[in-house]
């Protein structure tokens, strides 16, 4: 490996992750690629906490290849697993579905109309295609494929004949209590926190004890039913003659484990097992990974004393949050995916939410009106680090948002505010010519003259209101003026009106519109349009904010919605001075 100086800022943790790694592999396999995981269950919707399972790792290794190393990512789709229940909320299936709980995911067919040879295909296309679009470099492994060719045979039947020292490690570990789940995992969807453990193998999978013939770490789908629900009754350690039989539908077999490939270990063997055949040094799990009797913590004895092997490097991560995340998106399982984040924001951005909080902090990912903030909070961040004013730990996050090793990630040419955009889709619902005419007024001096300069983001923007924002809260201009309003006007609120229309033409941009809403009031109040915060009184904010209800009303009917310069714009001179009554 070349020789690279580690990194010195100690703000940044991919930076101190990938100091760790790098001095872990070289001390561990020196000349070798160095080797990180994700593991991914796809027994339904692949949500944005499991994501945080691929983020990590992908930050960490995608670091290490900036400093000239050779890398490999694993992500082992645990696509093997048996199907465990029916998920609520998917189209194209229903109750029928419960005749294969048991089955190996691969083995369960596809939803309905899938174009997916099974379950398991079906739910990891939407998560590949989430990673390609978010610069994720990695190499997948289905279990189904390394199990059924006998990739693991030798580790399958080196604990077989060790299966006593794996019970006896897993018993000092069976009478601790379980963790309870928190009072968060109970809150409703919008507001919950997702366990990114869920999707990091199969967490809740028992460990093979329970048999009434002693302990056996292998488990067989059964070869008529191919469910799991088989106890092996008998194994002979010099043939490897394997007998068991199916609860489900009585089916016995005899068979050799030395050729029987139909069968995984338990997960609490299986992830340390992979552990030590890959070489893993960094792999990152959920924090119900990390209690007493998790897999986590077991596989770090099994792993060492079973299978001559080093646990990785493995951070506890937090849960990801979802703030108003609307029913018509949430139908796809109740819980939204990174396909769900990606049609709402950009790729960037997404990579942002990760790269900026350290694995063992929470945080939230916005589907509501937040995202209109997060959208100001990354551009000023874009606009730091451009003047070179961003905090080292800022000015890291957003580089490993924007780019990879492998080069930089699409980017809006013109990327203009979130919330300018959305308020300008949501009152031409989404028209072509009305959204061009209008982004090209909002800076007269350097117009666009093609939507597709704000493109992905107006994109992003317009599916947010489309999808997320209730039919009942969308902005409807009015058709005709509200003229019982109009004529109950006392002579202050017709003057704010002239005033207003007045300046229309001489202020028609963003900015200029901005100045004059807000200068209004303060030229009533006989004050300099440009007369600052300090320089007014209390009552002027108090009067501005009893102007905009005024035009709010007056405009579309209610007393908020988008910004007003941005409204003006979008409503066009001509209306505008039609409703207010010129």
């Amino acid at each position: 490996m070349p020789i690279v100086a580690q990194s010195t800022d100690t703000t940044d943790w991919v930076s101190r992750y990938a100091d760790e790694v790098i001095s872990e592999s070289e001390r561990r396999a020196p000349g070798k690629p160095v080797v990180v995981a994700s593991g991914l269950s796809p027994s339904g919707p692949i949500h944005l906490g499991n994501l945080r399972e691929v983020m990590t790792p992908h930050l960490v290794a995608d670091e290490i290849r900036r400093r000239g190393y050779e890398v490999r990512h694993l992500i082992s789709w645990d696509d093997y697993d048996r199907y465990r229940k029916v998920p609520a909320g998917v189209p194209g299936i229903d109750e029928s579905w419960a005749q294969h709980i048991g089955k190996p995911l691969t083995s369960v067919p596809a939803p309905a109309g899938s174009a997916y040879a099974n379950w398991a295909e079906h739910f990891k296309a939407a998560m590949t295609e989430a990673l390609d679009e978010l610069g994720v470099e990695y190499d997948g492994i289905s279990q189904t494929a390394q199990y059924n060719a006998g990739v693991y045979r030798e580790q399958v039947l080196h604990a077989m004949k060790h299966r006593g020292d794996i019970d006896a490690i897993l018993d000092q570990y069976r009478t601790k209590k379980a963790p309870g789940k928190s009072k968060q995992s109970q809150k409703p969807v919008d507001e919950a926190e997702l366990e990114a453990a869920e999707g990091s193998g199969a967490a809740s999978e028992d460990d093979g004890s329970g048999g009434g013939s002693g302990y056996f770490p292998y488990k067989p789908y059964c070869g008529a039913c191919e469910k799991d629900l088989t106890t092996v009754t008998s194994y002979d350690d010099e043939s490897t003659e394997l007998s068991y039989v199916c609860a489900d539908c009585g089916h016995t077999e005899t068979v050799w484990l030395s050729e029987f490939n139909r069968g995984k270990l338990v997960w609490k063997v299986d992830w340390p097992m992979r552990w030590a055949f890959e070489g893993v040094i960094f792999e990152p799990s959920g924090v119900d990974h990390s209690s007493p009797g998790s897999s986590f913590v077991v596989g770090g004895q099994i792993v060492r004393e079973i299978f001559d092997g080093v646990q990785p490097i493995g951070p506890m991560y937090a849960f990801v949050g979802i703030s108003g995340m609307a029913k018509m998106s949430s139908s796809k399982g109740g819980v939204p995916t990174p396909a769900d984040a990606l049609k709402i924001m950009e790729a960037p951005l997404l990579r942002w939410l990760y790269a900026r909080r350290k694995p063992n902090q929470s945080f939230k990912i916005a589907f509501d009106q937040e995202i209109q903030r997060l959208y100001d909070e990354w551009d000023k961040l874009d606009a730091k680090v451009a003047d070179g004013s961003a905090l080292p730990a800022d000015a890291a996050a957003h580089s490993r948002a924007v780019r990879t090793a492998a080069g930089e990630l699409p980017s809006t040419p013109r990327p203009l505010p979130y919330r300018t955009l959305a308020s300008v889709v949501d009152v031409t619902a989404g028209a072509e010519d009305q959204t061009l005419r209008i982004l090209r007024d909002l800076d007269p001096s350097d117009p666009i003259s093609s939507l597709d300069e704000a493109r992905p983001r107006l994109d992003r923007a317009e599916n947010w209101i489309t999808t997320q924002v209730p039919a009942d809260a969308r902005t409807i201009v009015r058709a005709e003026p509200d003229v019982e309003l109009l004529s109950s006007l006392d002579d202050e609120g017709r003057e704010s009106l002239r005033l207003l229309l007045e300046g229309l033409d001489s202020h028609w941009s963003l900015d200029g519109l901005t100045h004059l809403v807000y200068g209004v009031p303060k030229v009533q109040a006989g004050f300099s349009p440009d007369a600052t915060a300090k320089e007014l009184p209390p009552e002027i904010k108090v009067a501005q904010r009893s102007f905009f209800a005024l035009l709010y009303r007056l405009l579309v009917t209610r007393e908020t919605g988008p910004r007003l310069p941005t409204l003006l714009l979008a409503v066009g001179a001509e209306r505008v001075r039609k409703l207010l009554g010129a």
